[in-house]
């Protein structure tokens, strides 16, 4: 690749593949120019450069969403640059407000801790540890004191944080903002300032943050960063963003069988934009095996080798192929060589009953709604009466084509 850039001159073939790499699957690249005029500097010097991304440990536990800005921080560290994984123990405290529309509760300094243990545990999967530089922003920012967070207030104006759109919104409808809020993004751009980062890459919901991580390093002396943001991934529903909340999620520590399936129950329209953010397979792979599917494949072949290729990445080959067998026996009716087994009491028990003490429903009423919906099976059976009570004896009760119980009930 040797494209001719805004300034008209040719790039060389690796700044020409850097900027590939980092344009792939992107929302926007800001400024384009100035990434360029980096990439040239870093391959004449063979100087690498900085590139920070900055996770708050609010949750245990990180999904596919998650690993979108992972991949691309992996793709970049693979051209030789220093990432950064950067643990933002300290602005956890805060609460980030960004897409919220009301105050959002900081966590405990123990939830902070319990949930950044096992950060860069599931992070390193993608992330190639060797090469990445691990920091917490508590290591400058508590230092800071009061003191310094005044003179760094004083570097940003309240009209340029009443751009922010959720902000802006927010007071439009009259609805509190804590003056603590201000504080997040500015204290994310001060991590840039502390890191001195080249590149920072976030979500699309994270634009203002990162370009106030800009003007922070411009106001304190230092070049300015250019920033990267991805697209949201959607979750299994195919229209929220991943989120636990919305319970649409993968996570990167869960079962390959899970994992697996989950995979197969995206859609074939958003299979494509998973393959473009998730996967490791060149663009020009993904492109013919669209083309094929458009000229009749089955979809399915390639949800099939996408799934793989991710209960791979994050556990084994030897398990994703077991997973795989694993779906082809459950899809055809059969029932998986390990399943829990759950004692219950009170034969003759009625089926709804037996769902919520089983843990295959949240409640009785859960229950039949499985039941009215055909997704219940007892002894393969498909279950219709709602009405039905199994008599004392061992029983195989499936809910929907992923969830088994072997209960024994007296």
């Amino acid at each position: 690749m040797n494209p001719e850039f805004v300034t008209g001159q040719p790039l060389s073939d690796g700044v020409g593949r850097a900027l590939e790499i980092s344009l792939r699957g992107a929302d926007e690249l800001l400024p384009q120019d100035e990434w360029v005029k980096k990439l040239q500097r870093a391959e004449a010097t063979g100087q690498p450069l900085r590139i920070k991304l900055g996770l708050d440990p609010t949750a245990p536990d990180i999904h596919f969403g998650h690993t979108v800005v992972l991949n691309k921080m992996r793709q970049l560290q693979d051209l030789g640059h220093t990432v950064i994984f950067l643990i933002g123990d300290f602005t956890s405290l805060i609460g980030d407000p960004s897409g919220r529309n009301s105050t959002r509760p900081p966590l405990t300094a123990e939830q902070i801790r319990a949930n950044a243990e096992t950060y860069f545990a599931q992070a390193k999967l993608v992330l190639d540890e060797s090469k990445t530089e691990i920091r917490y922003n508590s290591e400058w920012s508590d230092p800071l004191g009061a003191r310094g967070m005044i003179q760094l207030a004083a570097k940003y104006t309240v009209a340029r944080m009443m751009e922010r759109d959720d902000f802006n919104k927010r007071f439009k409808a009259g609805q509190s903002i804590s003056v603590h809020e201000f504080l997040y993004p500015l204290m994310q751009g001060y991590d840039s300032v502390a890191l001195k980062s080249d590149l920072e890459l976030g979500g699309t919901d994270q634009k203002f943050n990162l370009l106030v991580g800009r003007h922070l390093q411009q106001e304190y002396g230092q070049e300015p960063q250019c920033i990267l943001t991805m697209p949201l991934l959607e979750g299994l529903d195919g229209v929220e963003k991943m989120s636990k909340s919305k319970n649409n999620y993968i996570g990167i520590s869960e079962d390959p069988n899970a994992m697996f399936a989950k995979t197969l129950s995206i859609s074939d329209e958003l299979m494509w934009k998973w393959y473009t953010l998730l996967s490791f397979r060149s663009l020009e792979e993904i492109a013919a095996l669209k083309a094929e599917v458009a000229g009749g494949r089955n979809p399915k072949d390639a949800k099939v080798l996408l799934a793989k290729e991710l209960t791979t990445r994050f556990h084994s080959a030897q398990a994703a192929e077991a997973a795989e067998q694993d779906f082809i026996h459950r899809s055809k009716g059969g029932v998986p060589d390990e399943i829990p087994e759950v004692a219950l009491s009170g034969a003759p028990l009625g089926i709804a009953q037996v769902l919520k003490q089983a843990n295959l429903a949240s409640s009785t009423s859960e229950g039949n709604r499985l039941i009215d919906g055909g997704g219940v099976r007892v002894d393969s059976a498909v279950v219709s009466d709602k009405a039905l009570k199994l008599a004392a004896g061992s029983y195989v009760v499936q809910v929907g084509k992923r969830k088994f119980a072997r209960v024994q009930l007296a």
